[in-house]
């Protein structure tokens, strides 16, 4: 199975930290964001990876390369302009094939992946949902038996890791366009599944939460030492 990572953001809630460094390379505990997805995808057992760039596009090029640094084969998906999730994972198809394949958002940061195998039958999409954070309170989607809907009382959000079939955008023009709403027409249709993580997970959007995750890290790293 096949990663696709989302990297093209343009970072405009994390200025002015991206103004001279793309969003995908800010630091975390050490080394840029990315790499801690480059890792896991590996430990995952993910030999090759597709990530889509756009703004400073060869900044991100250059400080991955193809890959072999992290034991990884990574295809680039140049967007001349972003074309959003559903468009940025629609122009890199070639790339990943015709088998479902494990989906990271590229500015979330957590502890776990999805299980690449996790989609059944004649689903499109498996989600993995976390707990709703501070600036999300309403949440995304319900879950259900292991199914995801629209309507439950007790509402999650969508964690930005998920397995995709890519038959959920095979339909659509090309051009930019946003990937929630295909989501919402397959939840509709039945045809998406999911999972709870309770686990350590964050949505790094502006530099408050970059600081935040920082700082929680570090103790955590303190903590072990201490052991």
């Amino acid at each position: 199975m096949k990663a696709m990572i989302l990297a093209a953001g343009l970072g405009n809630r994390m200025r002015p930290l991206t103004d001279h460094c793309p969003k995908p390379l800010l630091p975390v505990a050490g080394k840029p964001l990315i790499v801690h997805h480059l890792e896991r995808l590996r430990e995952a057992g993910i030999h090759e990876v597709v990530i889509n760039v756009s703004y400073r596009a060869e900044q991100i090029i250059e400080a991955l390369g193809n890959g072999d640094a992290y034991g990884l084969r990574i295809h680039w998906s140049r967007e001349a302009q972003p074309l959003e999730t559903g468009g940025g994972i629609q122009q890199a198809l070639p790339l990943l094939g015709e088998a479902p394949f494990l989906l990271v958002n590229g500015d979330i940061w957590c502890e776990a992946l999805l299980d690449p195998h996790a989609l059944q039958g004649d689903d499109l999409a498996h989600l993995m949902l976390v707990d709703n954070p501070s600036q999300h309170p309403y949440g995304d989607f319900g879950l259900a038996a292991g199914r995801v809907n629209p309507t439950s009382t007790q509402r999650l959000t969508y964690a930005g890791i998920s397995v995709i079939h890519p038959a959920l955008l095979a339909a659509q023009p090309s051009g930019a366009f946003a990937l929630a709403p295909l989501l919402r027409n397959a939840i509709d249709n039945h045809r998406v599944s999911g999972e709870y993580y309770p686990g350590h997970w964050v949505d790094v959007g502006t530099p408050e939460r970059l600081a935040a995750l920082e700082n929680q890290l570090k103790q955590s790293q303190r903590q072990q030492a201490k052991g």
